[in-house]
């Protein structure tokens, strides 16, 4: 097995390692021989999101690397949930759970080796923590956790005039509990983790020092934020989920795509396998040439080839094309189509079929009927990227592409969908 000894070199140079514990120590470890790593996902939602996607990717990255991965699905730390930075969290059933701990093992799979000398391995932490009596717990683990540190942790001071329960306080103690776990019955070593979990790594890593006398490490990465320095959020609206019935492939792809020239080169070094010189290449296209958006292009496609497969990602800019007139309509999957014009905006209309004039109001393409007869004049209307010049015309069911939608575009660069859907 090879090892590369200039990991934590390009860990680095990625801008993934915001906190670490000793460095010289973590080198020594990684470049050593292979390390057992884990990273834990909970599924406090039916699917992975963007952060998650930068600890699936690094944990990728370290196995390519020659290190041995234990991703570790929370079906136990997922009843509780980490604390949030304000209110309680909703407890969920165990059967959603259950559910919710089905979607993330799918969606991790994809991402490692399970075969090789550095198999990776799937592990629920539920499996140790259901059958634990609670004097047990208290007794091997609440023991080597002073309550003036838990109080002192970020999580709980902001937390402490509006209110936390304990269940959500204690939730270090099972994270805790998995790391040292996966040491005791693994030679698990190292764990690593968003930076918003750096005081239930750290508290793994010295539970394992205090229970067990042994030595482990850990790293964090930076949480990735928007170009205002705000997070990305998990509400609708405002998350990047993985998975594709809550995010359509077209709609995961423009989110990159649409990424600040200020922020490409840091996408591209932290969700991307390009190496230096690509990547130092795209940013020098970028500061020179902008308007070409080269870096978001290498972006968009990469991401979303790991995410969505390589013939998703070719639908999808397939779909780019056509809509702008730069390819066939005719071509597209429906699912493809109707993800793009339902993201790009877009109505629906049953039974008989309103004129292309009354549609390009209806979709919001004109302001007014006379608009829209003004634009069909002069030669900005299209259906279907056919170029509208009857002020009258009224689109029939031959016109309908993908079996059920109407393209309708202004000029180069606007274009609405209207859905037709039977009486």
């Amino acid at each position: 097995m090879t090892i590369d000894p200039n990991l934590l070199d390009d860990l680095e140079w990625r801008g993934l390692l915001a906190h670490t514990t000793d460095r010289d120590a973590l080198r020594d470890a990684l470049s050593g021989g292979s390390v057992r790593f884990y990273v834990g996902f909970d599924p406090t939602a039916p699917s992975l999101h963007m952060g998650n996607l930068v600890q699936i990717l690094t944990a990728r990255r370290l196995q390519l690397a020659g290190h041995t991965p234990y991703a570790l699905v929370g079906g136990a730390t997922g009843m509780i949930g980490d604390p949030k930075d304000s209110g309680e969290r909703t407890l969920n059933s165990l059967d959603t759970v259950k559910e919710w701990v089905a979607n993330v093992r799918r969606q991790i799979e994809p991402f490692l080796s399970f075969e090789g000398e550095n198999a990776a391995t799937m592990v629920d932490n539920y499996d140790w923590t259901a059958s634990l009596s609670t004097i047990d717990f208290l007794r091997d683990i609440g023991k080597h956790f002073p309550v003036n540190r838990m109080l002192a942790r970020e999580t709980v001071r902001r937390r402490l005039e509006s209110g936390i329960s304990y269940t959500e306080f204690s939730y270090v103690l099972l994270q805790s509990m998995d790391f040292l776990n996966l040491y005791r019955d693994h030679g698990v070593t190292l764990q690593h983790g968003g930076s918003d979990q750096w005081g239930n790594i750290t508290g793994g890593v010295e539970l394992i020092r205090r229970a067990a006398a042994g030595h482990a490490h850990a790293f964090a990465t930076p949480l990735i934020t928007k170009g205002d320095g705000t997070k990305y959020g998990k509400t609708e609206g405002g998350a990047l989920w993985l998975d594709p019935q809550m995010m359509s492939p077209y709609a995961f792809f423009q989110f990159w795509l649409n990424v600040e020239d200020s922020q490409v080169v840091e996408m591209l070094k932290i969700f991307t396998f390009l190496d230096r010189d690509e990547i130092e290449e795209l940013a020098r296209q970028t500061e020179e040439k902008p308007f070409l958006r080269a870096g978001q292009k290498a972006l968009a496609e990469h991401v979303t080839t790991l995410v969505h497969g390589a013939e998703e990602t070719a639908q999808v800019q397939a779909a780019a094309a056509a809509l702008f007139g730069g390819g066939d309509l005719g071509g597209l999957s429906p699912a493809t189509l109707g993800a793009a014009l339902r993201e790009a905006g877009s109505t629906s209309v049953s039974g008989e079929l309103p004129s292309y004039v009354d549609l390009m109001v209806e979709t919001g393409l004109a302001k007014s009927r006379g608009d829209a007869r003004r634009t069909i004049a002069d030669g900005g209307a299209y259906l279907n990227n056919q170029r509208v010049e009857d002020a009258e015309l009224v689109p029939s069911s031959s016109d309908l592409v993908g079996g059920s939608w109407l393209v309708l575009r202004r000029g180069k660069k606007t274009f609405a969908g209207v859905e037709v859907t039977p009486i």
